[in-house]
């Protein structure tokens, strides 16, 4: 009874002292782990929204890339870190889909962490070569119908959001298309270009320069809507396939147990920065689009991604290793 009772008195304690240690966050160096390479959407986001963290609360911020295994190395750092704020994760779409591809990770997907704010979606484009037959995607289509396994996509390697995409477009069409994963979306690109792989759903931030330049093909954008950057670039949904829509995403990421004022802090100041124009424009010009909102928002949103995206590897097939 003596334990219990101290426990609760404790558990009153820390939430009294709650509000006050989110008013006095951050008090040390921010870290901010990108479980990727520099260079990419989530490394981008992650040195922006850092730079914006500093000059807001005079607190320096450090951009920690910790690659290896689709994320996971990196996150399971994250997990493991004290639950105080100063140590976040700026994970990528992988994060919802390792779910599927690992039979045991280190961390609880969901448990293991305390979901901040969603920091932007990365729109991707359906490309093929600039002299492939196809001109739309009802092409691609009628050719898979009509030549059964002679259709390959390619993808920036297993796991990732354009594989996924790949996946949901083979079950939606029905077509028989082989997957050819490659180490990054640069390496695929030239057997696409040269048409020795069909098709590759990748980001428009990797495909944007080859698009104008007449080096690829777009035939359509894998959102709900049109991209303002791809304007006659129709959707995939209304190419004939009403209701796919992918795209890969970042967010933020505190360990459990991270008090809940500290998260709303951290998930409010980020969603302002997100909305400044020159934060805006940067992300903007790397074919990035910023979103914010709430912890609970991010929340939802992840769930519903480890849903949907555990039944396309259901469908594919796919059986995590």
């Amino acid at each position: 009874m003596q334990r219990r009772t101290f426990a609760r008195a404790a558990a009153a304690l820390a939430l009294a002292a709650a509000p006050a240690f989110a008013q006095n966050f951050p008090s040390k160096p921010i870290t901010i782990v990108v479980p990727a390479s520099p260079g990419g959407a989530i490394d981008l986001a992650a040195r922006l929204i850092g730079q914006k963290y500093t000059e807001a609360w005079g607190q320096p911020v450090v951009v920690d890339n910790k690659t290896g295994a689709t994320g996971v190395i990196g996150t399971e750092f994250v997990a493991k870190s004290a639950p105080d704020g100063h140590t976040l994760a700026l994970v990528a779409s992988s994060h919802a889909i390792n779910p599927s591809m690992f039979k045991k990770l280190p961390f609880d997907t969901l448990k293991s962490f305390e979901p901040v704010v969603q920091t932007h979606t990365v729109p991707l484009v359906l490309v093929v070569a600039p002299d492939a037959p196809f001109k739309s995607v009802q092409d691609v289509v009628a050719f898979g119908k009509a030549h059964p396994g002679q259709l390959s996509f390619a993808s920036s390697g297993n796991g990732g959001a354009p594989h996924f995409s790949g996946e949901l477009f083979k079950s939606m069409t029905g077509l028989d298309m082989q997957h050819i994963p490659y180490k990054g979306s640069t390496l695929a690109h030239p057997d696409l270009m040269s048409g020795r792989v069909s098709i590759m759903f990748d980001t428009l931030a990797a495909t944007s320069a080859h698009i104008k330049g007449g080096k690829l093909r777009a035939l359509a954008v894998t959102t709900p809507q049109r991209l303002a950057a791809l304007p006659d670039v129709p959707t995939v949904a209304e190419s004939g396939l009403p209701g796919y829509e992918t795209s890969t995403w970042g967010g933020l990421l505190a360990p459990a147990g991270t008090p809940a004022p500290v998260v709303a802090k951290l998930a409010a100041e980020t969603t302002r920065i997100l909305a400044l124009p020159d934060v805006r424009e940067r992300m903007l010009a790397a074919g990035v689009e910023p979103v914010g909102g709430t912890p609970a928002q991010f929340s939802a949103f992840i769930q519903s991604e480890m849903v949907k995206w555990g039944k396309v590897a259901k469908a594919a097939g796919i059986q995590p290793e």
